[in-house]
């Protein structure tokens, strides 16, 4: 019976995802000056970068989460994204700003965009921690993009595998490895 072993290699370290947490508040910042956008998370991955990045604003900002998922316990998109939370707030009219911690089919995003323009905002941009092309199915414009990664099942800062491993500061990629057994 063979084992599976799985290493994690790092991909982006805690240091350049502060660095580059920073850039994207004042690009959003400037961008936005003058408003107060909602910011909205998806949870529950992206509760780490939104909290990171709302910290950094310079401007006012309300806050609310939705939940969708569309991963399970496997690592590849079931294709189907779920909604288990809806946004507390009335974003009516409102400017608002999407934060999702990874862009991989665009599934969930794509539904999640459809989901929120049922609700009235005036605009809705998108800021996503990752942006991978690897398995996109689904044409999203990122609007503020903090790092383009190839490819790999990513986990750390956010991102899990099964909800582990989300707690960890850097991101890395998950290599599965089969290792020969009894």
């Amino acid at each position: 019976m063979a084992e599976t072993e799985n290493a994690f290699r790092l991909v982006i370290s805690r240091g350049e995802i502060e660095k580059r947490i920073s850039e994207l508040a004042e690009e959003i910042s400037r961008d936005l000056a003058g408003e107060e956008p909602v910011v909205i998370g998806v949870l529950t991955g992206a509760a780490f970068f939104l909290t990171d990045l709302v910290r950094r604003l310079t401007i006012p900002c309300r806050i609310d989460f939705i939940k969708a998922s569309s991963y399970g316990s496997g690592t590849v998109s079931s294709g189907e994204v779920r909604f288990s939370k809806d946004l507390d707030l009335d974003i009516r009219g409102a400017k608002v700003l999407l934060v999702e911690d990874i862009v991989d089919t665009g599934l969930t995003v794509k539904k999640t965009l459809d989901f929120l323009s049922g609700k009235s905002p005036s605009t809705v941009r998108v800021c996503a921690l990752i942006d991978k092309m690897e398995r996109r199915r689904e044409d999203i414009e990122i609007d503020y993009s903090g790092f383009a990664v190839e490819t790999g099942f990513l986990v750390g800062y956010g991102l899990d595998w099964d909800e582990k491993y989300r707690n960890l500061p850097d991101i890395h990629a998950v290599e599965m490895r089969t290792g020969g057994g009894a």
